[in-house]
């Protein structure tokens, strides 16, 4: 019988849920401080994890936790980008 293979689970930082890696999304701050969207989720740098859904976003958004959690100021263009991903992911994998 074939081992089942281990699915990665990742905290979201703002529910605290464990889920499985995909089904969240990463945003990773690099060395250079900068702040972007990880679709692939392979980017090196530090890295926090939200739940793909719009109200998780928009709360992260509110209370600043990414900032905290990523130690960076991050700004409006990345949530934006954030709930496009969101959007545009909803149904599918």
């Amino acid at each position: 019988m074939a081992k089942k293979r281990k699915i990665p689970q990742r905290k979201c930082v703002v529910t605290n849920e464990m889920k499985p890696k995909k089904e969240l999304i990463r945003i990773v701050r690099n060395k250079e401080g900068e702040v972007f969207v990880d679709p692939t989720g392979k980017k090196n740098g530090r890295g926090a994890y939200l739940s793909n859904d719009i109200a998780v976003i928009e709360k992260a958004e509110k209370t600043g936790i990414l900032n905290r959690q990523l130690d960076a100021e991050i700004g409006p263009s990345v949530y934006e980008e954030l709930k496009r991903f969101v959007e545009g992911h909803t149904d599918e994998q």
